[in-house]
């Protein structure tokens, strides 16, 4: 069992930057595919980036390319997401999530075997 804790979120200005964090338990975290979701209500939790455990490939949804960054650090079992250049539509409840291998690619929310309770991001104009 993975447990993942976010961290991170809050309230910030148009243009301002947040980082978010996700603790993990388990001895398993640098094989582990790591990804953030971000939901709004009323709308379906949509993919924001993930990265591999082993070479650390990244992937983004095109609407957060070059303004937000997935990093991780194997030797404290933590992924971080870098948000840079917010914008009020970045607005969401965001989540962690975990899994053993891309059964369904990467962007698939029926990869993710594991979730965090999320963390809530604020973007004022």
């Amino acid at each position: 069992q993975v447990q993942l804790v976010e961290s991170g979120g809050g309230l910030v200005q148009a243009g301002g930057s947040l980082r978010l964090s996700c603790a993990t338990s388990g001895r398993t975290f640098s094989s582990y595919l790591m990804a953030w979701f971000r939901q709004t209500p009323g709308k379906e939790r949509e993919f924001v980036a993930a990265i591999r455990g082993s070479a650390g490939s990244t992937y983004y949804a095109d609407s957060v390319k070059g303004r937000l960054t997935i990093s991780r650090d194997n030797a404290k079992s933590t992924v971080y997401l870098q948000m840079n250049s917010l914008k009020p539509e970045d607005t969401a409840v965001y989540y962690c999530a975990a899994a053993r291998a891309a059964y369904y690619g990467y962007l698939d929310i029926r990869t993710y075997e594991y979730w965090g309770q999320g963390t809530q991001v604020t973007v004022s104009s």
